[in-house]
């Protein structure tokens, strides 16, 4: 698979994990900060959810049309983790109000 393909899956990945938890929040009813918001004021749980689908699609689109995705193989797992857990970690740190 060419290397360009492991490079998209890392960052299909973080478009999956950006969107959990603003889907989550959304379908739970709770308000929750979206980008395009101001720093200080959250969206609305319809805002959350709209925008947490986005981020589905797009991980979904660059999964399916950029080289396939085999999960079980080194290359495909390795990206896909580690763009996950990447993202998670500055997620954290974003949510928790580490980062300015």
């Amino acid at each position: 698979m060419p290397w360009i393909a492991y490079i998209v899956h890392f960052i299909a990945a973080a478009f999956l994990t950006n969107g959990i938890p603003h889907f989550v929040n959304g379908v739970s009813g709770r308000p929750f900060r979206i980008p395009f918001a101001p720093r200080s004021q959250r969206s609305s749980p319809t805002a959350n959810v709209v925008w947490g689908w986005a981020n589905f699609l797009v991980a979904f689109l660059l999964f399916a049309n950029i080289g396939p995705l085999y999960i079980g193989t080194p290359g495909d797992t390795i990206f896909v983790a580690a763009g996950m857990l990447v993202t998670g970690i500055l997620l954290a740190r974003i949510f928790g109000g580490d980062v300015n």
